[in-house]
């Protein structure tokens, strides 16, 4: 983590400043805390990622797996204790999401050379260039180290700790890559010239979402897509959403829709899932602004 992130991230909780405290660095903090310290949450930095979640155990309960990788990747007894805590009181559930996270990193690595990629940086470099720039669901960082060669702040978020850990691989001195669920408050009243989402909104209840970052721009840019496969059993969202509902929503919230990107679009992304196997999807992508 980055010592100047600090001034971004708030508790998660109750919205006040935190205090950081590290147990390790080097050219950015390797190992530590932060603490709020009117509600007294803490939310650990391991390996240069800082984890604003509320709750740590909670986070665990569907990655216990990955709770225990964590802990043996810890070097600080603090931070250990802190870690082993935690675990001791996560919830029982069958649904553990290490290795299913750990696949898609690897998936996501297998097709950074997708031109669904090249296309959307053709899109974002024709944009002003920002104060400051977040990207939703960044995995392995492709976009948002692209975004960070040319705005000057640049934040990326997943709830995915494996992806977030090849994402930190590659440093840059105005680039943060943090895990949190999307909808949490962690940079508390912040304004966001540039927000960046692409094909999330399986992932989050979509007009929820919508809300959230609409309250982040007051003047800038969103650039979101989308290929609408919601179909996920159980975990579905409750209200999708489709290419018109998507630009109402959008709309209804005072953004206007780029000309250009008006009318439905079919981007293909092709995602490399093995050797043998691919999934090929037709991606809507829509330029907005306030």
């Amino acid at each position: 983590m980055l010592e100047s992130s600090l001034e971004y991230f708030r508790c998660v909780r109750c919205s006040s400043k935190l205090e950081l405290n590290i147990f390790k660095e080097s050219k950015e903090i390797i190992e530590g805390i932060l603490e709020c310290k009117k509600c007294h949450e803490q939310f650990p930095i391991i390996d240069k990622i800082p984890i604003l979640w509320d709750d740590f155990s909670l986070y665990l309960s569907s990655r216990k797996k990955l709770g225990g990788k964590l802990y043996q990747l810890i070097e600080n007894q603090n931070l250990k204790k802190f870690c082993k805590s935690s675990l001791s009181k996560t919830n029982k559930t069958n649904d553990d999401r290490t290795e299913l996270e750990e696949r898609w990193t690897r998936i996501y690595q297998n097709s950074k050379s997708s031109k669904f990629y090249s296309e959307i940086k053709k899109d974002i470099g024709s944009l002003k260039k920002s104060e400051l720039a977040l990207e939703y669901g960044c995995s392995i960082g492709i976009m948002t180290s692209f975004l960070a060669e040319s705005h000057r702040i640049v934040f990326g978020i997943d709830r995915s700790f494996s992806a977030l850990r090849i994402a930190k691989k590659s440093y840059k001195n105005n680039l943060e890559y943090v895990v949190a669920d999307f909808l949490s408050p962690i940079f508390g009243k912040s304004k966001f010239d540039l927000v960046l989402a692409l094909n999330v909104l399986e992932l989050v209840e979509p007009v929820k979402f919508l809300n959230h970052i609409s309250k982040q721009i007051t003047s800038g840019d969103f650039i979101i897509s989308d290929p609408y496969d919601f179909d996920r059993g159980i975990n579905s969202v409750k209200n999708p959403l489709n290419e018109k509902t998507l630009r109402t929503n959008l709309e209804k919230l005072g953004f206007k829709i780029n000309p250009k990107t008006k009318a439905p679009s079919s981007i293909p992304w092709i995602l490399k899932l093995n050797p043998r196997a691919t999934l090929n999807y037709d991606v809507d992508l829509i330029l907005a602004k306030k």
